[in-house]
């Protein structure tokens, strides 16, 4: 299983950007899909989420500013990012767990995203 993800980068604040992760190797059923951040020296932390059923969570900071979707057939998970703030600036992980058994939980490697004030 890979998590390819790509997208980030520098941008200023009040700007947008768009983060994509392609999976192979995975289907998604009964997973799911998510984003999340670590900036530096914090916590890794959930960004947003996306279930193979389309049911949706936000961290309450990227409420009403950020997108998450997903497209099944594709086996793609996007992160659209709006309005970004200096506080967005992290690395920024895909993920995709299984819902039900068998368990797994996959990572791709991280994309940085760096918004300048």
């Amino acid at each position: 299983v890979q998590l390819q993800a790509y997208g980030g980068g520098l941008v200023q604040a009040g700007g947008s950007l768009r983060l994509s992760c392609t999976a192979s190797g995975i289907i998604f059923s009964g997973a799911v899909m998510g984003w999340y951040r670590q900036a530096p020296g914090k916590q890794r932390e959930l960004v947003a989420s996306i279930t193979s059923g389309g049911t949706t969570n936000y961290a309450d900071s990227v409420k009403d500013r950020f997108t998450i979707s997903a497209d099944n057939a594709k086996r793609t998970v996007d992160l659209e990012m709006k309005r970004l703030k200096p506080e967005d600036t992290a690395v920024y992980y895909c993920n995709v767990r299984s819902m039900f058994l068998p368990r797994y939980n996959y990572w791709g490697h991280g994309t940085e995203v760096t918004v300048s004030s």
